[in-house]
């Protein structure tokens, strides 16, 4: 055998380096074939936007023509006729004569002027109980001494007059049961007399019941606004219960 010619070389020193550059490379292509993959360039769509020649249109190119102005009118032409009169005329002359009179004439009498027609009297419309200054006097209320004692006397008096008059039992014929409400609205006029009496209940029956009683009242004072006699609206709550 051969002596080698350097004898202090070792060429195994660096087998296990050479080993693992190897080994790694052998991995790194190995992973690489694993992770590779091929796409079928039939199977990607492709979208294409389609410009077509629509942005070469042509915009054509508007010109103004002009018209020409209207002509002017034509001039207005005036022709002045003078005409010659005569005067030869004859005209009326108005005498004015004075209105003065004479020291010695007599004067006439004087005619009687007729009185002055009255100016109508205004009409004063009606007013709510609550707010007439002089509330209409019931019989039997005479005597009391103030507004107020008079209007409460007159309220007394006739809800005692519909509670004795009013026919209660009229509800049971009808077939009501419980708690009854009619309102009653009517005006005292000018002359006392009860008038335009209307009234609103369950029952038209009670309804017309109501209105007879209330038309019935007897004749009153008539109430006044500033010392005139007019017309007082009068509004009337009737309740009853029924029992079953």
């Amino acid at each position: 055998m051969k002596p080698k010619k350097n004898p202090d070389v070792k060429l195994s020193q660096w087998s296990n380096l050479y080993f693992l550059l190897g080994l790694a490379f052998m991995l790194f292509i190995s992973w690489q074939a694993i992770e590779f993959k091929s796409y079928n360039l039939a199977d990607v769509s492709q979208d294409f936007l389609g410009v077509g020649d629509d942005l070469d249109t042509e915009i054509p190119i508007t010109q103004a023509i002009d018209v020409p102005p209207p002509p002017p009118p034509p001039a207005a032409t005036v022709s002045q006729v003078i005409e010659v009169i005569e005067d030869d005329l004859e005209i009326d002359e108005t005498i004015i004569e004075s209105t003065e009179t004479d020291q010695n004439q007599a004067i006439a009498d004087v005619v009687a002027i007729d009185d002055i027609e009255e100016v109508e009297e205004e009409e004063i419309p009606d007013v709510p109980f609550a707010v007439i200054e002089d509330v209409p006097v019931y019989p039997g209320c005479e005597s009391e001494g103030n507004n107020a004692a008079r209007k409460q006397c007159m309220a007394d008096r006739i809800m005692e007059y519909v509670q004795s008059k009013f026919n209660t039992e009229l509800a049971s014929e009808l077939g009501l049961e419980g708690r009854q409400r009619i309102q009653v609205i009517f005006k005292i006029d000018h002359n006392g007399q009860v008038v335009n009496v209307r009234a609103r209940a369950p029952h038209p029956r009670l309804e017309q019941e109501a209105a007879r009683v209330v038309s019935s009242l007897p004749k009153m004072v008539p109430g006044k606004q500033r010392g005139k006699p007019v017309g007082v609206l009068y509004s009337l709550p009737i309740l009853f219960k029924v029992e079953s």
